[in-house]
């Protein structure tokens, strides 16, 4: 259904990156950017980015990491997380704010922009609720790093999914700190689910918490 289109960050250093794309189908309802797990832009990404264009949403991915290693997908092995965590940790955190800025200006001429990000991108979903003006609602799955922003304040409506069965983040403790900053964001633990839940590969996916999550998200993506 998408195709790669290049996108400029005009914020941070005029870098034309690739975004996956993909246009929405029936009644249009507005832009979302979709924000990559640490493998980059592989199948599942696209496959998120062709389910929210078939709900109605103009949808782009971008790849946050074509800086350091141009087309990088990695497999969900242990040298592919750990390639991933390296180009993770080896961006700088306002150069992906940037990034997600201009996915922004692509998408604001049509339209609200909501913003949803998996592991690595439900970090960077929060961080951009929060940092980022212009965005209408976000959604943040089992992001490593909203524990330790949890202090944020989000500019527009925002909720958070957390599994229960994941061992690198401690759920009750990430609800716990959000709410305490937070209190009126909805913070979900889906109990039968571990980290990556929304994917679809057969080792991560739990598909009855991924569509109970993908319901919330796209209702309150409707709302905004």
């Amino acid at each position: 259904m998408g195709e790669t289109i290049s996108i400029t960050s005009v914020a941070a250093d005029k870098f034309a990156f690739p975004a996956y794309h993909a246009a929405p189908t029936g009644e249009r309802k507005g832009g979302v950017i979709v924000i990559q797990e640490i493998f980059g832009i592989d199948e599942h990404v696209k496959r998120d980015v062709d389910r929210w264009a078939s709900l109605g949403y103009e949808a782009v991915a971008p790849a946050l990491y074509e800086r350091r290693e141009p087309g990088f997908i990695a497999h969900h092995d242990e040298a592919g997380i750990k390639a991933g965590i390296a180009h993770a940790m080896g961006t700088p955190r306002e150069q992906v704010l940037a990034d997600i800025a201009a996915c922004r200006d692509y998408l604001k001429d049509k339209g609200k922009v909501c913003i949803v990000g998996y592991c690595y991108g439900g970090s960077f979903a929060w961080i951009a609720a929060g940092e980022v003006g212009g965005l209408a609602a976000a959604s943040s799955y089992y992001g490593s790093m909203v524990q330790a922003n949890a202090t944020l304040k989000p500019m527009c409506p925002t909720i958070v999914h957390l599994g229960r069965l994941d061992a690198g983040i401690p759920a009750d403790a990430v609800k716990a700190a959000v709410e305490a900053a937070n209190p009126t964001v909805p913070v979900h633990i889906y109990e039968d689910a571990g980290h990556g839940f929304n994917n679809e590969d057969p080792a991560r996916h739990a598909a009855q918490s991924a569509e109970l999550a993908r319901q919330r998200t796209l209702e309150l993506f409707e709302r905004a």
